[in-house]
């Protein structure tokens, strides 16, 4: 478990992270979001003890980091796949790793088994794309069997089995009890993935809670509605309470009523339906409304050549 409390980070006059407070509880994958800047990486470093806070405190289960007397036996942490030593082959790495941990040999060549580098062991990991330093990071991660694992941008340069892999592991770790933090600017992973969210934006909490819990909290549900008598409907369900938008005729999306509401009322007026559609938002368009006021960089549509001449 990692339980946060108030947790701010201050560098001079900039507040990166402002008064913070979370659980990530275990038997769960929690994901967390926000914008480039927002202060997800500061807050995960905060975690394992490579930022001090300015303010606050952390701990992962029960104490903080620097006080686990085998660190990563206790937490699995993978911030940056890229620090690792160019000239060490994957399994000195593993190896030195282990050792510095009193963690069995074996146990390294279960995770490189694990993590699909059988093939690649022997070869130095300057010579490795971004995919096969992702897998070794996760590796050395899983590398003490740790109770807790702490994640950053996991798939990153992995090509879709790699992304499928990851997920079927925090998945299975997760019914294992374990607890799973993980960020990922990849909304359509981290809905198919995460249990729960925690979305921060300019170093503040934003929201957090059950992934669909949000995506409703913030787009609310709706009824996808085809029917013949369309319009006669509309006006019915609108006299009800209900909002009614379409786009195409004969078809409408109702918010307000749900659909076996919806279906009654037809019922009791004798009109015709062809769909009724129970239709949930998804993450991606609840993360962009829940940060739309927190992105440092946003970018602007692109001009063609044609609208804003030669350039």
């Amino acid at each position: 478990m990692i339980e946060a409390h108030d947790l701010t980070k201050r560098y001079g006059d900039r507040t990166a992270v402002n008064g913070i407070t979370f659980t990530v509880p275990p038997g769960t994958v929690t994901g967390f979001l926000g914008p480039n800047g927002a202060g997800k990486s500061t807050t995960m470093r905060m975690v394992v003890g490579l930022d001090r806070p300015t303010s606050g405190h952390v701990q992962v289960n029960g104490r903080p980091y620097a006080r686990h007397r085998s660190p990563l036996r206790e937490v699995g942490v993978l911030l940056d796949a890229t620090a690792v030593h160019p000239g060490r082959t994957a399994r000195s790495h593993l190896r030195t790793m282990a050792a510095t941990h009193h963690i069995p040999a074996r146990r390294v060549d279960e995770v490189i088994e694990m993590t699909g580098l059988a093939g690649v062991a022997h070869q130095r990991v300057g010579g490795f794309s971004l995919g096969m330093g992702q897998r070794l990071g996760i590796a050395t991660a899983m590398l003490g069997d740790p109770r807790t694992l702490i994640l950053d941008e996991p798939v990153n340069g992995l090509d879709p089995e790699g992304v499928t892999w990851v997920r079927h592991l925090l998945r299975s770790l997760a019914e294992e009890g374990r607890t799973v933090f993980l960020s990922s600017h990849l909304m359509s992973e981290m809905a198919q993935t995460a249990d729960h969210i925690v979305v921060i934006g300019r170093g503040e909490i934003i929201t957090s809670g059950p992934v669909q819990e949000v995506i409703d909290a913030v787009q609310g549900t709706a009824v996808r509605v085809r029917s013949p008598q369309a319009s006669d409907l509309a006006a019915l369900v609108t006299a009800g309470g209900a909002t009614v938008s379409s786009e195409e005729a004969g078809a409408l999306e109702i918010r307000g009523l749900t659909p076996q509401q919806i279906g009654e009322t037809a019922a009791a007026a004798e009109l015709v339906l062809h769909e009724l559609t129970p239709v949930r938002g998804n993450l991606e368009d609840a993360y962009l409304s829940l940060t739309r006021h927190a992105v440092e960089y946003r970018s602007s549509p692109a001009v063609s050549v044609e609208e804003g001449g030669n350039r």
